[in-house]
């Protein structure tokens, strides 16, 4: 990831229209609870203390084809699985399908996965569904550069996965995403997963164990990072987040932050954010991933106004993170913001930075 820490002065560019003529504008409210009922299902899983057959993550790769046009495009998947029961499982995972013309689109989901365990365990075939929330970024109508649309979707998958000797893991996979607001896919992906708990034997774990109380319930935390507009175009800017973080559960945190996302050329954007999270420690406590769902609320400058004021909405904002303790008190943390407008200024913001527990 290259950023530019360049202050000197672009070119302004034309503000783009809150409302777009002819797309149909979602209310506040519609993205609020698109991004509290993510953030709920995300945390009822990973504060879930049923036994759990495992817990793996992975990461895959491959090619995708839009079903629609029939153009082709990569593809890649983020996925964690804890398992429920000798035969199920529940996942989260993030999909990005690619640039086939005339869209950028990823997405987010919950997988409900039911399988089962062939040859002494080592090979598992998969079928999984689950409901798909998509963002896509496609040109945009009345003469305007862009525009973003979401919606729902389902995602339909199937899986092998081969168990090594050790904790690595092979796997095969296939994702069908069907939804009626814009094209449909399937994409062919492989890839590597990890097992986050050491297993006693091949296969998946039988249990996950329960996560410890954390003792240092409190985090203060500093980040740089930069900022990528979700156009045709991609312009980006230099970030920059502070995060109070509070343990409110074994498997749940809360955190309120100022987030400053630079000057990309189309806006200025800064504002308060306020997430819960689903988290879970691993390795003695000293490593950990979580998601994040909650609301973030702006105040921008437009180019050409050279004016302060709020955006008009509360924006959705849906958070991938993971930390590392090297020390008891300190952390490293990256982090991966996605801000969701009913008003075509979606944005990544992706950060990396320190924190301190007390």
């Amino acid at each position: 990831m290259e950023i530019n820490l360049t202050t000197s002065q672009n070119p302004p560019m034309p503000d783009l229209p809150h409302k777009i003529p002819g797309v149909r504008a979602r209310g506040h409210a519609v993205l609020l609870r698109a991004a509290f009922r993510l953030a709920l299902a995300l945390i009822l899983l990973s504060a879930s203390q049923l036994p759990a057959r495992a817990q793996e993550l992975y990461l895959l790769g491959g090619l995708l084809q839009n079903a629609n046009s029939g153009k082709d495009s990569y593809a890649w998947q983020l996925e964690y699985i804890e398992g429920l029961g000798e035969n199920f499982g529940l996942g989260v995972s993030y999909l990005n399908e690619g640039h086939v013309p005339g869209h950028h689109r990823d997405g987010t989901t919950v997988h409900l996965w039911a399988r089962t365990n062939l040859l002494d365990r080592k090979l598992s075939l998969a079928a999984g569904i689950g409901p798909y929330y998509f963002y896509d970024t496609l040109p945009a109508q009345a003469g305007t550069s862009y525009r973003n649309d979401h919606g729902w979707g389902t995602i339909f998958s199937s899986a092998a996965t081969w168990y090594t000797d050790s904790r690595w893991l092979l796997q095969l996979r296939a994702n069908a995403v069907a939804n009626f607001s814009t094209f449909n896919s399937f994409s062919a992906l492989l890839g590597i997963g990890y097992q986050l708990d050491a297993p006693p034997m091949p296969g998946p774990l039988d249990k996950a164990p329960l996560q410890d109380e954390e003792k240092r319930k409190n985090e203060c935390s500093l980040f740089l990072g930069q900022t990528i507009v979700n156009s045709l175009e991609s312009q980006k800017s230099v970030a920059l987040a502070a995060e109070y973080r509070r343990r409110v559960w074994r498997y749940v945190d809360w955190s309120l932050g100022w987030l400053y996302e630079g000057d990309n050329r189309l806006f200025r954007r800064h504002g308060l954010a306020s997430q819960f999270w689903g988290v879970r420690e691993f390795f003695d406590d000293r490593f950990s991933v979580g998601i994040g769902g909650g609301a973030y609320f702006p105040i921008s400058m437009r180019s050409s106004s050279q004016r302060f004021g709020t955006d008009g909405s509360v924006c959705g904002m849906v958070t991938l993170t993971s930390s590392y303790r090297f020390q008891p008190q300190w952390d490293v943390r990256a982090s991966w913001n996605r801000i969701i407008t009913d008003y075509n200024h979606d944005t990544d913001v992706i950060l990396g930075g320190i924190g301190y527990r007390f």
